[in-house]
């Protein structure tokens, strides 16, 4: 009796210990599969997070592209010409941005009259030594310049067309242009003499002010 309780015993234990095996062969398949999903997880999410960033990235890039300010182009109806008399007596050059966008103008218009080989002169400095004065013309919007002829000197004589450069970025670049304007064609009396040209403003005050003919 004793000896068949003892075998009872034995293979009970020995069924035990295989279920108990069993159980920690399981959970560490569990665990093991757990540690797989999480890392497999977090993997998923640092890639999205990846092209989330990604793609921000492109989009901002893509709209600093957008609002890139292009350069002013002269033309014979985007550039006008008139005189002024009395005696804050001047040329008053205005330009017209007829685009839908912005675009920017640098320094000073470079004009040269009836042909001549050199631009009239800067009142605010010479191209090379200028502070890159830059302003940005709105969609549809005005710029002007000014050339005092207050003077019998730089009021000169009458002249019959006159040749337009736009500045680039540097001072002393000439990128756009030239636009030639007819005085006669339009029917236009424009004296202009020893005198200079001022750098672009925003207002035909500024303009005025600069060349020392304000009202």
């Amino acid at each position: 009796m004793t000896a068949r309780r003892s075998r009872h015993r034995s293979a009970a234990y020995a069924a035990l210990a295989l279920g108990l095996a069993g159980s920690l062969a399981l959970t560490g398949c569990n665990s093991h599969s757990s540690k797989k999903s999480k890392k497999s997880s977090s993997s998923s999410s640092k890639s999205k997070k990846r092209k989330i960033i990604g793609g921000g990235a492109a989009a901002a890039g893509a709209g600093a592209a957008s609002r890139r300010v292009p350069d002013c182009y002269p033309s014979t109806y985007k550039v006008t010409f008139s005189q002024q008399t009395g005696p804050k007596s001047h040329v008053a050059v205005k330009f017209k941005n007829s685009t839908s966008r912005d675009c920017k103008l640098y320094n000073a218009p470079l004009l040269r009259f009836d042909n001549a080989k050199r631009p009239l002169p800067l009142l605010q400095g010479t191209p090379g030594h200028l502070d890159g004065t830059r302003i940005t013309v709105p969609a549809h919007g005005y710029a002007y310049a000014v050339i005092p002829t207050n003077t019998a000197a730089t009021k000169g004589t009458e002249q019959k067309s006159v040749a337009i450069d736009f500045m680039g970025v540097s001072a002393s670049s000439v990128t756009h242009g030239p636009a030639t304007v007819d005085f006669a064609e339009k029917r236009l009396h424009i004296s202009v003499g020893k005198s200079k040209v001022t750098n672009w403003s925003s207002s035909i005050h500024g303009a005025q002010l600069a060349g020392g003919v304000d009202k």
